[in-house]
């Protein structure tokens, strides 16, 4: 089969098909629109803007309503209307043939950081810093209160959310006060806690749901993107190539290739049929912010904080990697994920060898919004606060990206225990391995232990070759 492991051969470095350069900040979303020759973007300049793929120049005018920066946006599935959040905490409903606000729902009461569509169009899904999660009526423009009020999820930052496929369910992450970086999946009619899945060791920054409903798929700061089986809320596999944080995650049309963006400056591919990365890493000049899978699979976009969109040609890097066979529908044979009650997991040891220090130096500083936007101070914003210099800041963190700052508050104190807590029923017990071997920076939320990083660094050799293939193992 030209999927199996031993036929994975490495690609050559890899070029963009289409750059789209006019944002004046971070682009935090890039989505394919209908007919595949548009995408759209949202950035922390405050615009959604619509692009032509062939030219790459940008379509009409600015898509605005107030100022405040965009930090998500996803497309309904009529492929009629776009749904944005922002920092002031609102979320609005776009209509693509207008490129105007047709809706604007309030009640977070900071940042919204994630937004989903149920798969019948009917209702929104938002995550918010403020820690909880609402569902909105998409035709009356209300938060359904007759069926759910706001979940207060317990996370400190409510930073990934996603309805299950039949809208049954809704699974959350974030970062959590008492450091314990859990998911939790909630009974999307009553509000009520269903469970809660263990195992990752930092802030878990984005969730993926496949099709058929079987595996949840979850990304985090602490460099894992791990898989989940939805019948007894077990891990699965853990995928570990990146060199820092995930921070967006899509699955294919056809749940056989998963897109991830990281902080490593690296977009990756995987096969979903046996959990191989595809290729070599997408490499980005800086960090990457969010990817996406055009209707086809063909195409994906990933958004960058150097202020520009991207699109990548993913059927020519499929045929290069001999895996064609990606792209079409999936076969009879079940994905080794889909790991049902009876099997044991799978474990995904660490590759031995890292990239090298040093690997992604010698690029230009990053732009700063506060560059872009000086009438906007740091700490009036989400993004500001999280980006922005702090006053108790104990060193000089000018020369530091914003993105830079960002890992400072986000990675959190390792957290030791793992495993699963189910509600409502007995405990079903399921042993979750930590990713031995990989770095952690376990104390790195107070800035006087960021020089903690430092001397973690030396775990990555310098005179280590660069990425190795996974092993996959059945205990």
């Amino acid at each position: 089969m030209a999927s199996s492991i031993s036929n994975k051969k490495e690609t050559s470095a890899i070029t963009h098909h289409q750059k789209f350069e006019g944002h004046t900040s971070w682009v935090w979303g890039a989505i394919h629109l209908p007919g595949g020759q548009r995408i759209i973007t949202c950035s922390s300049d405050g615009s959604l803007r619509v692009w032509n793929v062939k030219s790459g120049k940008q379509i009409g005018e600015d898509w605005r309503d107030g100022d405040s920066p965009v930090d998500t946006i996803a497309l309904s599935p009529d492929w009629k209307k776009v749904v944005s959040g922002s920092e002031d905490g609102a979320v609005r409903l776009w209509d693509i043939d207008t490129c105007k606000v047709v809706k604007k729902w309030t009640g977070h009461t900071d940042a919204v950081w994630s937004v989903y569509w149920s798969r019948d169009g009917r209702r929104v899904l938002s995550g918010s810093i403020d820690g909880t999660a609402r569902q909105w009526e998409v035709e009356s423009g209300e938060t359904i209160e007759n069926i759910l009020a706001s979940i207060e999820t317990g996370h400190e930052q409510v930073l990934a959310v996603v309805y299950s496929p039949d809208t049954t369910l809704i699974a959350t992450g974030g970062s959590d006060v008492r450091n314990e970086f859990s998911i939790k999946i909630w009974d999307a009619k009553t509000g009520k806690l269903v469970a809660t899945l263990k195992g990752h060791t930092d802030s878990v920054m984005c969730l993926a749901w496949t099709k058929d409903g079987k595996i949840l798929i979850s990304g985090s700061y602490d460099y894992s993107i791990r898989t989940w089986n939805t019948t007894n809320w077990k891990q699965t596999a853990v995928l570990l190539e990146h060199t820092e944080g995930i921070f967006g995650i899509a699955i294919s049309p056809n749940d056989r290739i998963l897109a991830s963006a990281s902080f490593d400056k690296t977009a990756r591919l995987w096969n979903l049929d046996n959990g191989q990365p595809i290729s070599s890493p997408i490499q980005h000049a800086y960090d990457v912010l969010c990817v996406s899978f055009s209707a086809g699979g063909k195409r994906l976009a990933t958004g960058c904080e150097d202020e520009n969109a991207y699109i990548w040609d993913i059927a020519a890097i499929l045929q290069e990697a001999g895996l064609d066979d990606l792209l079409l529908d999936p076969k009879a044979k079940k994905s080794i994920l889909h790991v049902n009650a009876t099997r044991p997991p799978i474990q995904v040891h660490p590759p031995v060898n890292r990239v090298p220090q040093g690997f992604f130096d010698g690029v230009p500083p990053s732009h700063s919004s506060a560059q872009s936007h000086p009438s906007t101070p740091p700490g009036t914003t989400f993004l500001g606060r999280l980006f922005g210099h702090c006053p108790s800041d104990a060193q000089d963190t000018s020369s530091s990206s914003p993105l830079d700052r960002v890992r400072n508050i986000l990675k959190n104190h390792r957290q030791n225990s793992e495993g699963i807590e189910m509600r409502g029923s007995r405990p079903a017990v399921a042993e979750v391995p930590y990713a031995k071997g990989k770095r952690r920076n376990a104390s790195a939320r107070e800035v006087a232990l960021a020089k903690q990083k430092q001397k973690m660094k030396p775990l990555y050799s310098k005179n280590s070759t660069a990425w190795s293939s996974f092993c996959f193992t059945r205990l």
